[in-house]
């Protein structure tokens, strides 16, 4: 895995914001890694019954630039001097999602931190939120930040999620260089519905059982693979449970108190995403906890 040498977190100044910058911040520093800071000026010709003329829409856009610069310029200003990190902070206008992705793929950055929720919560209800959004578009790796404690400890359990597609095995390294010293359990949750196929086409219980205790097995060889303690160091356990995917993951992080849940974003594509909603996007809604999507 590439180093994180860049680090982008959207804020609007919002509380749920606030946690995220400071989440953000505490990787940057342990990482040595560059915080970039933006803020997305929402156009007024994105709200609907918006009919002021052009020229008074860029009027509009210019001043809340120049206002949230000098927010976002002392935010940054305050992160140096806190964390002793380097931080840059920058505004842009358009939709948040599309800028944040867009700023993120121009300075290189591994990683995009956003808040569960921001401030502008009817417009998120209507069109969806920024964090939403951003695990479609993103190239890079996405921290969604749900704990709401304001002191923002470091993590101490952290569910990684795997399916064995492709992209997995990212997802051991990518948790231990965010969450250093955490105990990470490696997961895999058995999709019960593949069973009940299986058994409405007809193959007998016996069968059934003979592929349960071939892929239990080779479950456990491939979890302890990717999952070791020599490629890992120590604080590495794996779990495998059956059930719902989505529902599992949470339900499982819930019980054992994690506070974050690491899994890859890419599960399904296209039209199969759409309509059905992928097992990342249902942890990202379901989860009280943090979530990293991989890329």
């Amino acid at each position: 895995m590439q180093a994180i040498s860049h680090i982008v977190v959207g804020t609007d100044f919002s509380a749920e914001a606030d946690l995220a910058v400071q989440r953000a911040a505490l990787i940057s520093k342990a990482l040595k890694a560059t915080l970039h800071l933006i803020h997305i000026v929402h156009p007024l010709d994105l709200y609907a019954g918006s009919e002021l003329p052009f020229s008074l829409q860029t009027h509009y856009q210019q001043a809340q630039q120049e206002t949230v610069k000098t927010q976002i310029d002392t935010l940054a200003f305050k992160l140096r001097e806190q964390f002793n990190i380097s931080a840059e902070a920058v505004t842009r206008v358009g939709r948040a999602h599309t800028e944040i992705a867009h700023y993120a793929d121009s300075v290189h950055a591994k990683l995009v931190v956003v808040g569960a929720q921001g401030e502008h919560t009817l417009l998120e209800k209507l069109i969806g939120s920024t964090s939403a959004r951003l695990m479609a578009v993103t190239k890079c790796a996405t921290l969604i930040v749900k704990n709401k404690n304001p002191a923002v400890p470091p993590y101490r359990h952290v569910v990684a999620a795997v399916n064995f597609s492709a992209g997995a095995e990212k997802v051991p390294a990518l948790t231990r260089t965010i969450a250093p010293d955490a105990h990470v359990e490696g997961l895999l949750i058995f999709d019960t519905n593949q069973e009940a196929h299986m058994y409405k086409a007809g193959i007998n219980e016996t069968l059934l059982q003979q592929y349960r205790d071939h892929a239990l097995a080779e479950a456990e060889r491939k979890l302890s693979e990717i999952f070791s303690e020599q490629l890992l160091g120590g604080k590495v356990s794996t779990t495998i449970l059956s059930g719902y995917p989505s529902q599992s993951i949470c339900k499982h992080a819930l019980a054992q108190q994690a506070d974050l849940i690491v899994i890859g974003k890419n599960e399904k594509s296209g039209i199969e995403s759409w309509l059905l909603g992928s097992v990342s996007k249902g942890v990202a809604y379901t989860a009280t906890c943090d979530v990293l999507l991989t890329n």
